[in-house]
C-alpha cells in the first residue's frame, strides 16, 4: 500500500483528499504546516506528498526545499494562486505537478496515481547501484565512488557522467548532450562540454577511460558488460 503525506492548514481540504485517497487504497497522514511534514519525513518514508503552498510557519515552496535535502520524495503542489510564476517556481524546485485550488478530488488522485506510476517505472528501470571496475554509482543517493573513496562531482558532472552511463556505448554529439542536459535554453557552446567532461575525467581517476572522445562528433561511456 503506498503512503501520502497530505500537508495543509485548512483540516477540511486534508480531510478531503483522505477520503478520496483512502478510498482508492492509499495510506494517509498529514500535516497541518510545512514545518510539521519536514519533521514527518525525517521520521518517515513516503511515497508522495500533497502539500498546499499558503501555510503558517514554514511555506510549501520552503518546505519542498528542505525535503529534497533530506530524501527524494515525488511531490504534488496545491495552490488557491494559478500565476504562471508560481507554477514554474515550484517545478524549478523539482516538484512534479501543480493543482490549483478548489480542485476535483477525483483528478488529484489521477494526478496522484500517474505521478506514483511514473516514479516507481523509472526506478524499476534503474539499478540502485551501477558498477564498471572500480567505478561505482549510487543512483537513488546521487552519489559516486572511485576504489571506494566517495568523490565530489558538481551537480551537472553527475548528469552528464550519468547521462553517458545511461547511454552506454552509444555516440553522443555535444549539440545532444547541452539540449538534454542543459536544455535547449541554455546559452552555451561546445566548450561547455569540453570543460565538464575534462573535470570529470579528472575526478573519475583511471576510469576516465571509459569517457571516449570520438573525434569531430562527442563522446559515449564505452564499456563491455562481463560475461
Amino acid at each position: 500500500m503506498y503512503k501520502l503525506l497530505v500537508v495543509d492548514d485548512e483540516p477540511k481540504i486534508r480531510e478531503l483528499i483522505r477520503e478520496y485517497a483512502e478510498f482508492s487504497n492509499y495510506s494517509v497522514e498529514e500535516a497541518g504546516d510545512g514545518m510539521e511534514a519536514v519533521g514527518l519525513v525525517k521520521l518517515n518514508d513516503y511515497d508522495l506528498i500533497i502539500m498546499d503552498i499558503m501555510m503558517p510557519k514554514l511555506d510549501g515552496f520552503s518546505a519542498c526545499k528542505e525535503i529534497r535535502k533530506i530524501k527524494d520524495i515525488p511531490v504534488i503542489m496545491l495552490s488557491a494562486r494559478g500565476e504562471e510564476y508560481d507554477k514554474l517556481f515550484g517545478f524549478e524546485l523539482g516538484i512534479d505537478d501543480y493543482v490549483v485550488k478548489p480542485f476535483s478530488a477525483k483528478e488529484l488522485m489521477a494526478r496522484v496515481n500517474a505521478v506514483i506510476a511514473r516514479k516507481k517505472g523509472s526506478s524499476a528501470q534503474e539499478q540502485d547501484v551501477l558498477r564498471f571496475e572500480g567505478l561505482e554509482i549510487n543512483v537513488p543517493a546521487r552519489t559516486v565512488s572511485v576504489d571506494g573513496e566517495r568523490v565530489e562531482l558538481t551537480p551537472k558532472e553527475y548528469d552528464l557522467l550519468f547521462y553517458l552511463v545511461k547511454n552506454k556505448n552509444i555516440a553522443l554529439s555535444r549539440d545532444k548532450l547541452l539540449s538534454d542536459i542543459w536544455g535547449y535554453d541554455f546559452f552555451g557552446d561546445d566548450r561547455t562540454i569540453d570543460t565538464h567532461v575534462k573535470n570529470l575525467r579528472n575526478n573519475l581517476g583511471e576510469y576516465r577511460k571509459f569517457i571516449v572522445t570520438l573525434r569531430g562528433v562527442g563522446y559515449k561511456f564505452e564499456y563491455e558488460d562481463q560475461i
